[in-house]
């Protein structure tokens, strides 16, 4: 559905973009992850036709952006990290004014407000001026805008932006909701958001794309941590099953250590440390979650 070959966008000297590629297929949730200036928003710009590439192809719908940007748009639903609003106007009167820019037929106007407004959780603040909303409201406006002409792509910049927690539970029931339909592509700086609605993930590093893989694939199992009162790594270093033995902390003569291993060295490891007389703290599984991935791949990893 979506096909990217060797994005790359250019400001002057600075390169943004650099030689991404990656391929999102119907009906996928995916996340778009990395620190401020990694290029997240500048690659949703390039999608969504507002921006032209330096360089590269995006083809979405066997149609290519660039002679075929306007027809691309309309199948696309955006929601900007800062959502244009005209706070003037009722938020029934700007979801109308949008739903017109997006060509939805006058006889389906009014079914598409409503739809969007009920999917949003509008329905109190339909004819209240935008000015009055705050700053969570106007965030579900600018969903609302992003989902009146039923689009098969939906991507979503910081969507929980300004969102109290009840609301952010909305918005993933939401998410929920539109993935049975579309495919969707949500940028955010909150990990948990990407683990409670994304089934794949792809992480930006200063322009460049590190990691590109399911969710479930990250978080399986990588090693065991074991910590131990006193030096264990004679113990445990050649022992049957263990890979390798790296040591990253402990204090007071407690020392923990990150085994290369799978679970079932977990005896075995037990066996010896106490063989050698040393006191065994723990012995678990190490389990990657998004958010050690995340840290890993921006060299900032700490285990605890």
């Amino acid at each position: 559905m979506i096909q990217v070959e060797h994005l790359t966008r250019r400001y002057g000297d600075f390169t943004a973009v650099n030689d991404v590629s990656f391929t999102i297929n119907r009906g996928e949730v995916v996340g778009l992850l990395g620190h401020n200036g990694a290029g997240k928003t500048t690659i949703m710009k390039m999608l969504t036709g507002f921006l032209e590439p330096t360089a590269g192809n995006i083809r979405i719908n066997n149609l290519q952006v660039g002679p075929d940007t306007a027809a691309i748009q309309g199948q696309i639903g955006y929601l900007p990290e800062n959502c244009p609003v005209w706070p003037e106007m009722t938020v029934i009167d700007y979801l109308d004014y949008q739903a017109a820019l997006h060509g939805v037929p006058g006889a389906r106007r009014g079914r598409a407000i409503a739809q969007a407004i009920r999917r949003t959780a509008l329905n109190d603040k339909a004819t209240a001026p935008i000015q009055t909303l705050s700053r969570g409201y106007r965030q579900r406006v600018g969903v609302a805008q992003a989902l009146l002409h039923d689009p098969d792509i939906i991507i979503l910049d910081e969507p929980t932006n300004g969102l109290d927690p009840t609301q952010i539970s909305h918005m993933r029931e939401l998410i929920h909701e539109l993935s049975s339909h579309a495919t969707l592509i949500i940028s955010t700086h909150i990990l948990q958001e990407v683990q409670a609605v994304c089934e794949r993930v792809l992480i930006l590093r200063a322009g460049e794309l590190v990691v590109d893989a399911r969710l479930e694939e990250l978080q399986q199992t990588k090693g065991l941590l074991v910590s131990v009162q006193g030096d264990a790594r004679q113990a445990l270093d050649g022992l049957e099953g263990v890979e390798s033995v790296t040591e990253y902390g402990g204090h007071d003569g407690l020392h923990q250590y990150r085994l290369a291993a799978e679970q079932s060295a977990a005896p075995k490891v037990a066996s010896a440390i106490a063989e050698a007389g040393l006191a065994l703290y723990s012995l678990q599984p190490e389990c990657r979650d998004l958010e050690t991935l995340f840290a890993e791949v921006n060299g900032e990893v700490a285990h605890a």
